[in-house]
């Protein structure tokens, strides 16, 4: 099928079909289906080719979405494929859960009347179309640099700069403390929206390509890992919840966001997990409230709707348009029963060891912030309170504190909390010692960590390369 640059203006915008709200519910399946040929050829060919493409100014990765769209509308996958992975680790990552409303497809330029191109649904098309095909191979390495490189953690930063690393020839060692790689996509997104079966996948070509994975390692002290390799990546992301100063906030029933996913996620793959059989982080037949409004409170509502909640309320200070999370994630809670109380934030929680209540109070929205986002102050005198058997924190991560978890005393750090890096180098106040992702710029999206990942390899290969070039010298 030829692009004739005004398809938009015959073919509408179309997404892969989804299960109906009241079907999906019930399971933890992912509810998008996939792109047929004819459907991603069309909606591929919606792509106007235009001079200057948002969508990849918008892209982290900088991806080359108007030429693989072309060559999708063309029926030349397999060259979509390989122009969609040179810029991308795992575009079968990024398909299913970036945020394109807020990235490539928030960004087309096709006159908003038409709607944008279906970005991320034809990356998904095109990619599993890849792996059906055998398209997607391991790393193959052309000459060995005797180079060894650490890094530690195995989430989607760690990963691209695995990948990264090992296609340039050097032997890489990845140390992770849990017992699958993947790190939040595995253990912190639900399987609706990215079921496990994708990042196993992809761990099984990264092994088959040489990468040697360490699981269930608990790095204690990265001097012992700065003896065995020519330099070390720190890319634990970061996994500390922040904490919700509030009267009673300590009663039992409040949990993190991240445990509860982390325990959802756990069943799914086949574990046990005492605390969600005992109750604890099971929301069957609870009255359950998030706190937040980004991502994770998305995930966690609706893991919770799919554990037989009894109800299921999201609390956020300010309005659905002052939202951080996908407002696709947002519409598809609403379409699951999930009741949203916006402008509300939690005063209190009230229980008896036990939360029962939670004390919500009224706010609203006053002028601009330093963010450019709107500042909340409460309403005087308007506060209700809401019956609740669990509250899930679902309001950011922090870092670690890093230097004394890995014995590195002298790490520096930000203001934040965060590994300190030079920005182009990603080297870090240690010799031999860098830093990507999260664990640098904060909770972030996974996008970013793979362009954080991918561009911090190409910044040790060539501190490793040089190390290695002195050392032929001498």
């Amino acid at each position: 099928m030829q692009n004739d640059m005004l398809t938009f203006t015959k073919n509408g915008q179309h997404y892969p079909e989804v299960k109906p709200a009241e079907a999906r519910k019930h399971d933890f399946n992912e509810i998008y289906a996939n792109f047929d040929p004819v459907q991603a050829a069309v909606q591929a060919s919606r792509c106007s080719q235009c001079g200057i493409p948002f969508c990849q100014i918008h892209c982290p990765l900088q991806n080359n979405i108007p030429d693989w769209l072309k060559l999708t509308a063309e029926g030349r996958l397999e060259e979509a494929y390989a122009v969609s992975s040179a810029t991308n680790t795992f575009p079968e990552i990024c398909g299913r859960i970036c945020p394109q409303d807020r990235l490539c497809e928030g960004n087309c330029v096709i006159e908003k009347g038409f709607q944008s191109v279906t970005i991320g649904s034809v990356e998904k098309y095109i990619t599993e179309t890849a792996f059906a095909n055998g398209w997607v191979k391991p790393i193959t390495v052309a000459r060995e640099t005797g180079i060894s490189i650490g890094i530690i953690g195995a989430g989607p930063g760690g990963l691209a700069a695995a990948d990264a690393l090992r296609r340039r020839g050097h032997e890489v060692h990845v140390y992770d403390r849990y017992d699958r790689i993947g790190g939040l996509m595995i253990y912190g997104i639900p399987n609706f929206k990215l079921e496990k079966e994708v990042v196993a996948r992809r761990h099984q070509l990264l092994t088959e390509g040489g990468i040697h994975f360490h699981l269930n390692y608990d790095v204690k002290d990265i001097n012992e890992l700065r003896e065995r390799h020519s330099a070390v990546l720190i890319a634990t992301g970061v996994y500390q919840s922040r904490e919700i100063q509030l009267p009673d906030y300590s009663l039992a029933g409040i949990i993190p966001a991240l445990s509860y996913l982390t325990a959802s996620n756990r069943i799914g793959l086949g574990d046990r997990v005492r605390d969600y059989e005992n109750g604890v982080l099971n929301a069957e037949g609870k009255d359950v409230i998030v706190i937040g409004g980004g991502d994770t409170a998305m995930d966690c509502v609706r893991t919770a709707v799919r554990q037989n909640a009894s109800s299921v309320i999201c609390l956020y200070r300010r309005d659905q348009a002052n939202m951080p999370g996908s407002a696709r994630e947002v519409k598809n809670a609403m379409e699951e029963g999930v009741k949203f109380l916006w402008l509300s934030a939690p005063k209190a929680f009230v229980g008896n060891g036990y939360v029962n209540q939670i004390l919500v109070q009224q706010m609203r929205l006053t002028t601009h912030d330093n963010s450019g986002r709107q500042s909340v102050v409460p309403v005087e005198g308007e506060t209700f309170a809401l019956k609740c058997d669990m509250a899930i924190k679902a309001l950011g991560f922090d870092a670690e504190d890093l230097p004394t978890l890995l014995n590195a005393p002298s790490l520096g750090l930000s203001k934040y909390g965060t590994v300190a890096i030079d920005q182009q180098s990603f080297a870090t106040n240690v010799e031999g010692i860098f830093a990507a992702g999260d664990i640098v710029r904060g909770a972030s999206l996974v996008v970013w960590a793979i362009k954080d990942g991918r561009d911090a390899a190409n910044a040790m290969h060539k501190y490793v390369t040089a190390l290695q070039h002195q050392a032929m010298v001498a």
